[in-house]
């Protein structure tokens, strides 16, 4: 099966929002929000996309200055095409695109949190959340 890594796709509201639905993410995420979700895609610094011919299967949404630090604020792959090294190759690509000393920061998903270690991310117990609303 190939698979095409993008970061330069337009992706649709309603691509991302299916995605985010076929994937676990949509249960911490505004996917009855289309216009939030619009924001989000819009105003993310960095975007890398996966693809089995037209149909979005996995996305790495980042917020970077892609110097010092990005924040991988998203990241999905479709429920149908998970441990194929998708999720691990979208982190690889939005590596790419930063200068190599930018570390990348996130918050797990509970069930991914044993997922981040095998890919050489470190456990921070420092971090803080400040929800809105």
């Amino acid at each position: 099966m190939k698979i095409d890594y993008r970061d330069d796709a337009p992706i649709s509201v309603e691509q991302a929002i299916d995605l985010y639905r076929r994937s676990t993410l949509a249960e911490r995420r505004p996917v009855e929000r289309p216009d939030v979700f619009e924001d989000m895609l819009k105003n993310a610094s960095l975007v890398v996309s996966a693809w089995h011919g037209e149909r979005l299967v996995g996305i790495a949404r980042t917020l970077t200055d892609f110097a010092y630090v990005a924040y991988l604020a998203d990241l999905a792959v479709d429920g149908d095409y998970q441990r194929q090294g998708i999720g691990k190759r979208l982190i690889e690509e939005t590596k790419r695109c930063l200068w190599p000393e930018c570390m990348i920061v996130l918050l797990a998903a509970p069930r991914a949190n044993d997922y981040y270690p095998r890919l050489g991310f470190e456990h921070n117990p420092r971090a803080w959340m400040l929800k809105g609303g």
